[in-house]
């Protein structure tokens, strides 16, 4: 059992390494800019790389005074036991705390701070290196509990940088800071492109569910920006590649895909039961390929529809992650599932597939974007977005990446309402005769979810069925429908 779980880290290390070659892998630090504007000794614009958990103020800029405490300055620990608190008096500047680099997670040190009051949080890095990316944990239930919970920005300093910050604070100056994110996500004109990096699989773990969350959370901002002709939007998937020594291996052929040149990382890590990688895959593909054939109707939106009705009607847990699952959102969506099995092709060939080869190739960094290695990824206006996947802030990127005074009204008020239950019911269940639907139209786009009518709530999956006992109904429908009392 133990060479069979080495084994498996071996071979999902080699899907890893094989992402992308390495003469051409190019990570991007994306940076904000921070401005001493005293003491005078110091003053001056430095770099600084924006950690990717928490909410960076995109499009904005922040004020601050630098505190460093004189006990645990790691952040490792909570401050409170050490009688330490950061919180603002009224009236006073916010208080950015610095802490150092080292013996545990970046976003720990953050949440400490959070905790005590901090507004933000600058770590000095430990040694003299360029800039690196403050990334989360491999997250379990302990870490998971902090990082969905940090909503102040943070930013990794460089050590000589922070060395000078300690020096003056300790000497008694008071370090007055700029934290700057007005140029983080460039704004060239009126249209803002973006595009996320996902994946279908919904067993990773606390950053699946986090994923999930968001494309749910999001969605009814994304159409009302795309439908309005705001945004271009893109949805992209990882894949990797099966060493050619490694493609004719029980492993490869139950994570690949046309002869090992696609693959992903079985879902539970264990070959020998449950759903596997090549499941993934061509889950991944039929995704990219509902997106391709709603581009060609001229409603690319529907992408957003397609992968949340997924995600609620054909979970891995429930064991209904298959083609049968699929086609019936496919179809509930008024989308041509013809055009789309044409579009995903044999995945037995012996030969490259058009949609993932590119797919392959746009995880190669191009101009300022750099290589895409995390997932999830969101990159707008061709920069990667740092901090926590959540509808506000990353409404905020991209409403920052448009050309000033061009920001639609999504972007200056929560309160746009949609109306997605028009065409196709949204794809939800109706009864016609009795006037009932399943349909909900929201901010957060339409949701399909059985309605409570006279005190009864129906039961069913929102999309194909609703039952309930409904007198009332049924007796004021009767005259034009025969509907009797019962299950309607």
């Amino acid at each position: 059992m133990e060479f069979q779980r080495s084994a498996l880290r071996i071979f999902l290390g080699f899907l890893v390494v094989s992402l992308i070659p390495s003469t051409l892998a190019r990570f991007v630090v994306e940076k904000n800019s921070l401005r001493v504007t005293s003491p005078e000794s110091i003053k001056g614009t430095h770099d600084s790389a924006i950690g990717n958990f928490g909410i960076p103020q995109y499009g904005g800029s922040m004020a601050g005074v630098v505190v460093y405490p004189k006990e645990n300055q790691k952040g490792c620990r909570d401050f409170d036991e050490f009688g330490i608190s950061f919180k603002s008096k009224a009236g006073a500047l916010p208080t950015f705390v610095l802490v150092d680099r080292g013996d545990c997670f970046f976003s720990l040190k953050v949440w400490n701070a959070q905790k005590a009051g901090a507004s933000a949080v600058l770590v000095a890095d430990d040694i003299e290196e360029a800039l690196i990316t403050m990334d989360t944990p491999q997250e379990d239930a302990a870490t998971a509990k902090y990082i969905e919970n940090i909503t102040i920005p943070s930013a990794l300093i460089e050590k000589s940088f922070g060395e000078k910050l300690k020096k003056e604070y300790k000497a008694g100056e008071m370090v007055n800071v700029n934290l700057d994110w007005r140029e983080a996500v460039p704004h060239p004109d009126d249209r803002v492109e973006y595009e996320l990096w996902t994946n279908s699989n919904d067993e990773c773990g606390v950053k699946c569910d986090m994923l999930m969350e968001f494309v749910k959370d999001f969605k009814g901002a994304a159409q009302i920006l795309e439908k309005g002709g705001y945004t271009q939007f893109t949805p992209h998937y990882i894949t990797w590649y099966c060493p050619q020594a490694f493609t004719l291996s029980k492993q490869c052929k139950s994570q690949c895909i046309n002869h090992g040149r696609y693959c992903a990382p079985d879902p539970e890590q264990d070959f020998s039961t449950g759903y596997e990688g090549k499941d993934v895959v061509l889950e991944n593909l039929r995704q990219l390929c509902v997106f391709r054939v709603a581009t060609e109707t001229k409603k690319p939106w529907v992408w957003w529809d397609y992968v949340t009705d997924f995600q609620i009607r054909c979970p891995m847990k429930e064991k209904k992650y298959n083609k049968d699952c699929a086609d019936s959102v496919i179809k509930s969506l008024g989308l041509d599932i013809k055009k789309i099995e044409k579009c995903m092709g044999d995945s037995n060939d012996d030969s490259e597939n058009p949609v993932l080869k590119e797919e392959q190739d746009a995880q190669v960094g191009k101009g300022s974007r750099g290589d895409v290695t995390i997932l999830p990824t969101l990159v707008v206006n061709n920069r990667q977005y740092r901090g926590k996947l959540a509808k506000g802030a990353v409404l905020k990127a991209i409403c920052s990446g448009f050309e000033e005074t061009t920001e639609p009204a999504v972007c200056l008020s929560s309160d746009v309402e949609t109306n997605e239950c028009l065409e196709n019911n949204g794809g939800c269940w109706q009864d016609k005769a009795a006037n009932l639907t399943a349909c909900k139209d929201t901010f957060r786009g339409r949701v399909c979810e059985c309605p409570l009518m006279d005190g009864v709530q129906f039961k069913g999956d929102g999309y194909t069925t609703c039952e309930g006992k409904l007198c009332a109904v049924a007796l004021f429908a009767s005259s034009l429908t025969g509907v009797k009392c019962g299950n309607v």
